[in-house]
């Protein structure tokens, strides 16, 4: 299937009031089982390289290739994004090699500087058709910048998408990037009141540390795109753990990465249940 872009996979589900799975590869493990685990729930997901895994790699266009080639053997609609990419440089090489939008974060910036920086990187998008999401208000936990308990306030967050052009938000509603439990508090009240201030899609960030029925809130109070992680990771690693563990004599690395990437693929399929994912 041609890949899709965010946009398309976005915007109608914002309509719906369902959300959209946006899971992030570190490997093409990860790849191969969030692709495996929408075509189970029969959902479009996007895939997402953020700038910390292309810092592991060591460069951009190896993995982004792997990433690409496995969204376009995709039974349903998958999408390809460049996730908290703070170099205008990055994100010109993403879209080079063909990602359908980018999520720019400048959100270490001063509000005005934030705004300039993230304008100018909206428009070089546009003009090639990429969709571009931004944040304001910090989220949690991300390298010591973002400020823990941080809120989005919704005049702000208006008026930052009017003079920046952006497709989509990153609004801090309550969680933290990296979390190890899943017991963030959310503000729905917020939430609703950002889907009715905030003109386009709404993101979370951080999600892995939402519980699943708070989850399942927060996409009924406006939530849309739902970026996941941490979570995908703890289920890979644990069954890697649990297939080493059984066998210690195991150096097939086929062995314990395809445990992990099955395990992966069906925590992709539920969470995009939890999350009330529109059909393909």
């Amino acid at each position: 299937m041609p890949l899709t872009g965010t946009g398309a996979i976005v915007t109608p589900a914002a309509e719906a009031t369902r959300g959209v799975g946006a899971f992030n590869v570190i490997q093409i493990e990860h790849a191969q089982a969030i692709v495996a685990g929408a075509e189970a729930a029969g959902s479009p997901v996007v895939l997402q390289l953020s700038e910390n895994a292309v810092r592991y790699h060591g460069a951009l266009a190896p993995i982004a290739a792997a990433v690409l080639a496995t969204a376009r053997t995709a039974a349903v609609p998958v999408a390809v994004h460049l996730d908290h990419a703070t170099s205008p440089g990055l994100v010109a090489e993403a879209v080079g090699l063909g990602f359908g939008s980018v999520m720019f974060d400048a959100s270490a910036l001063p509000y005005g500087e934030n705004v300039r920086v993230t304008a100018a990187v909206v428009e070089r998008c546009h003009a090639t058709g990429v969709w571009v999401e931004a944040e304001l208000g910090e989220v949690g936990g991300k390298d010591g910048v973002h400020a823990p308990g941080a809120r989005t306030d919704p005049a702000e967050a208006a008026a930052f998408v009017a003079s920046t052009g952006v497709d989509a938000l990153a609004v801090a509603v309550g969680t933290s990037h990296a979390m190890p439990t899943r017991d963030a508090v959310l503000d729905f009240g917020l939430i609703a009141e950002l889907r009715r201030t905030v003109p386009v899609p709404l993101v979370l960030h951080g999600s892995s540390g939402v519980a699943d029925a708070h989850l399942t809130h927060a996409v009924e109070h406006g939530m849309t795109k739902v970026n996941i992680a941490t979570q995908l990771n703890r289920v890979f690693t644990g069954a890697v753990r649990r297939t080493l563990a059984a066998d210690p004599a195991l150096v097939d690395t086929r062995r314990y990465l395809g445990p992990g990437r099955t395990a992966v693929a069906q925590e992709v399929t539920r969470l995009l249940h939890v999350l009330k994912a529109p059909p393909a």
